[in-house]
């Protein structure tokens, strides 16, 4: 009994605060970034944002970035990134690592993507491994999952409702979707719609 007492009392407090708190967040992240399912219907968006202030901004642990994103993941340049704000959980998985320094990675809405994931736009030129050749966009579709330490590789095209399952190498697109693909390099194992 008491402890509900707390919790409701807790509750209310932290919503007075709520535009406190996205008003201190709007002065280290685009104020863009900062609503949806994550900043409205709870705190995680909160709370990831304040912890992203502390180990980017402050300790230095990796660089800034203009939305709320885990230490734990890398980003090669947040700029050639396209996503919706309420799919913000995806960059708090630890491990990813999206490559994109002259390509674009395109997340379709309701896509969830697992510890430890690579997607990569660009490969290492073959004659001078210091440059990368030019890069080519990767684009996720809807409601996929991309399962853990799996990698995505340049050019790659995933229809929606596609699943990538755990360790997969993804080398060619599968635009049409509604699938389960695994294996290395991945193939189609079955149909899921």
């Amino acid at each position: 009994m008491k402890s509900s007492i707390v919790r409701r009392i807790v509750k209310a407090a932290a919503l007075k605060l709520k535009p406190l708190m996205k008003l201190i967040l709007g002065a280290f992240f685009d104020r863009e970034f900062l609503r949806g399912r994550h900043f409205e219907d709870g705190f995680s968006g909160y709370i990831w944002g304040f912890h992203c202030i502390w180990t980017r901004n402050i300790l230095r642990l990796e660089p800034v970035c203009r939305f709320p994103i885990s230490h734990r993941a890398k980003i090669s340049n947040p700029m050639n990134i396209d996503f919706h704000v309420d799919d913000l959980n995806n960059f708090q998985s630890p491990g990813i690592y999206l490559q994109n320094f002259s390509g674009n990675i395109v997340i379709g809405r309701g896509t969830y993507i697992a510890p430890n994931v690579g997607i990569i736009t660009a490969n290492h030129d073959l004659v001078n491994l210091d440059q990368h050749v030019q890069g080519e966009n990767v684009i996720i579709g809807e409601g996929c999952w991309i399962g853990m330490n799996s990698v995505i590789l340049p050019g790659v095209t995933l229809g929606d409702k596609t699943i990538v399952g755990a360790g997969s190498v993804v080398t060619k697109s599968f635009t049409e979707g509604g699938c389960i693909i695994a294996g290395n390099p991945a193939r189609v194992i079955r149909k899921v719609v």
